[in-house]
């Protein structure tokens, strides 16, 4: 898929690199009442503009094409891929796997995410591309619709629907082997979600409790065995790793429990905060605040980081304005 990326990319860039032919392409696309006026760049360290990128340029690929035939001959012979059903067909198959790929980037990110969301995320992904391989097989494009919509144009006779197969299964085996610790994680995240299942084995999820946090096998057993018939916590359980569950189990009866739960709710399942909260750093100590100390520096972090609202109206409201009065 690299070459369709690259020509894309460089035709891209020859439009907005030089200012006049930026200025009679966008000229073009006002005239012909295009429903955007430009087209977007790409960087590879922005990677989840490749989605947005490649989606833009296939739906001004129209107008694209008719500059490059008035601009100049040899712009137009430059890029015969244009014309090639099979090149765009890649293309608009990119474009789909790609904007899948940043949809589970931007769900994967945010406050609040705890590790079993993450993993939920991920085999609704992978699930996803499963179902996409099975549709693929049976000659099916309906789970993509740039590649259904260039197929549509182009006829599926033209067009090679096997490669794409692979495709799908080595972004499938990717996943596999880049989230393997997912395999040791999920059992013990579906038990701390919700205990008392029919289906929890104790001889199963014991080992795996205590092999991921370290813990005593046979103590862990126990406390869920003893969990498993408290009735008064079974009756106020519901559904969800949430400390208000796990706080109203005694810390003197149930330590390797809440040791657990307190572990996984804490585990990181992406360096989003981290890498926000330096965004945020690099805002507020800029260039124009070079001499900014690192305790003002910490309270406007804190600030910039901190979910809490003020209620103004209410602190306005015990305030008195006017001593006198």
């Amino acid at each position: 898929m690299k070459d369709g990326m690259d020509i894309a990319i460089k035709i891209a860039c020859s439009f907005r690199a030089r200012s006049l032919q930026r200025r009679l392409f966008r000229a073009q696309l006002e005239e012909a009442g295009a429903d955007h006026t430009d087209l977007l760049l790409h960087t590879d360290v922005r990677w989840l503009s490749r989605g947005k990128f490649l989606e833009r340029f296939l739906e001004l690929l129209p107008e694209i094409k008719e500059f490059l035939k008035h601009t100049t001959t040899h712009a137009a012979a430059a890029y015969t891929q244009l014309e090639d059903g099979q090149w765009l067909a890649d293309l608009a198959f990119l474009t789909d796997v790609t904007n899948k790929i940043n949809d589970l980037n931007l769900e994967l990110q945010g406050k609040g995410k705890h590790i079993t969301n993450m993993i939920s995320s991920v085999n609704t992904f992978k699930t996803k591309l499963r179902l996409l391989l099975r549709r693929l097989q049976q000659c099916d494009v309906r789970n993509s619709p740039h590649l259904e919509a260039e197929l549509r144009r182009e006829g599926k006779d033209s067009v090679e629907l096997a490669r794409y197969e692979q495709q799908i299964q080595n972004i499938l085996l990717e996943f596999e082997r880049r989230f393997t610790d997912f395999a040791s994680i999920e059992p013990v995240a579906q038990f701390l979600c919700f205990p008392f299942g029919e289906n929890v084995d104790v001889d199963c999820i014991a080992p795996k409790v205590a092999t991921l946090f370290s813990l005593d096998s046979s103590a862990v057993e126990n406390e869920i065995l003893t969990l498993q018939n408290d009735i008064e916590i079974k009756c106020r359980a519901t559904p969800g790793i949430t400390g208000e569950f796990w706080n109203l189990l005694l810390e003197e009866k149930y330590p390797n429990l809440r040791q657990c739960a307190m572990n996984m709710t804490s585990l990181f399942g992406s360096t989003y905060l981290c890498e926000s909260a330096f965004s945020h750093m690099k805002i507020i100590k800029s260039k124009y605040r070079t001499t900014l100390t690192d305790d003002h520096l910490a309270a406007c972090l804190r600030l910039a980081l901190n979910s809490y609202c003020p209620d103004y109206e209410k602190l306005a409201a015990s305030s008195q304005c006017q001593k006198s009065h």
